[in-house]
């Protein structure tokens, strides 16, 4: 016992170390520009819908780029992601009701408890695949509504939902629109760098060999089984502080933030974007927000665009958006490319 505990301490150390090499390497100069872009977006989008609805924009976005590690990058599709969401974001209504007024203290307690839930809930959660995982999950969301709905409603309010408390502290003020748009928009360029790291490195190569092929990665001598559950848990983390962000964002929880249906829109945006890229599920959130907060108000029936696109992506476009234009550059840089060889050859 003692050592598997040294061998994954030794194993986390290493990770932290590559995680380091990423940060001080010579690609701080593009990881600054791609965060600049991704702010003038969401920047540019403010006009438009204004701040508070920009805001849930970004806060959806962190969300999407939660699960696309899951999903993407370790290839665990999930109907029950929205379990750490709700965690998150009951803990801090919880908080600043019966605990703290400070909000920063209320968030840390939220991702900390989304942590525990997403420890618990990966250690069992892992060890099947396929089918079985999506609707084990789904069933544990389902159990954290279900105690949300009756058990707690007590505590929570039910389905009546829970009023929080204690919003602005010093010169924290969630009251104040500019304030949380500016918030969480740092919050999701500090995600989006994290993961973007966390993905480039030594570690997201081995993800993603664990989705290609994890009996082949086993047989190497590494433990699939520790690294999907170290991946989910980060994911149940991050989506945790997206809950945090909605709660503080609104003012208020309630059960649907819980609601197992609503787990579909996090996986339909992912495909939308495109699984396995952090700009696809950033492209994707912003696209599916965009739809169904702005055509339910020119169509009624809004949700025949929604099936449409879901069939381009399954049999035209499988890389999602952001894999066609990816593509499509590709495709654009080869013809330059034998273009000009062919020039010089020619001379």
């Amino acid at each position: 016992m003692g050592n598997v505990v040294k061998e994954r301490g030794l194993v986390l150390e290493k990770t932290f170390v590559a995680v380091g090499k990423q940060l001080t390497q010579a690609g701080v100069g593009q990881k600054a520009l791609e965060l600049i872009l991704i702010g003038v977006v969401f920047l540019i989008l403010v006009p438009f819908l204004g701040a508070h609805r920009a805001t849930d924009f970004a806060i959806f976005c962190i969300i999407v780029l939660s699960f696309d590690l899951l999903y993407g990058y370790m290839g665990r599709l999930s109907f029950g992601h929205l379990l750490y969401v709700g965690v998150g974001a009951y803990t801090v209504g919880l908080a600043l009701r019966y605990l703290t007024t400070n909000p920063l203290l209320a968030i840390v307690l939220g991702v900390v408890a989304a942590c525990l839930a997403g420890m618990a809930v990966g250690a069992i959660t892992v060890r099947v695949a396929g089918a079985a995982f999506a609707l084990a999950n789904l069933a544990f969301n389902r159990v954290g509504w279900f105690l949300v709905m009756s058990p707690l409603k007590d505590i929570t309010g039910g389905e009546n939902g829970l009023s929080i408390r204690n919003l602005s502290f010093w010169y924290v003020n969630f009251r104040n629109p500019a304030f949380r748009f500016w918030f969480v928009l740092a919050s999701l360029l500090l995600v989006f760098l994290l993961l973007r790291i966390f993905t480039s490195s030594s570690y997201g190569v081995l993800l993603r060999s664990i989705k290609e092929d994890e009996r082949r990665v086993r047989f190497l001598g590494y433990n699939t089984q520790f690294y999907k559950w170290v991946t989910f848990v980060v994911a149940a983390t991050v989506a945790g502080f997206g809950g945090t962000l909605t709660a503080l964002n609104y003012g208020y929880v309630n059960p649907n933030t819980l609601d197992v249906h609503a787990n579909a829109g996090i996986v339909f945006a992912c495909l939308l974007g495109g699984s396995g890229r952090l700009y696809g599920a950033l492209l994707g959130g912003i696209i599916y927000m965009l739809i169904t907060n702005l055509l339910p108000v020119y169509f009624q029936r809004w949700e025949f665009f929604l099936g449409v696109a879901l069939l381009l992506i399954v049999f035209r476009f499988r890389g999602g958006i952001w894999g066609g234009l990816e593509a499509l550059y590709s495709g654009l840089a080869a013809r330059a490319k034998s273009g000009s060889s062919k020039e010089g050859m020619s001379r």
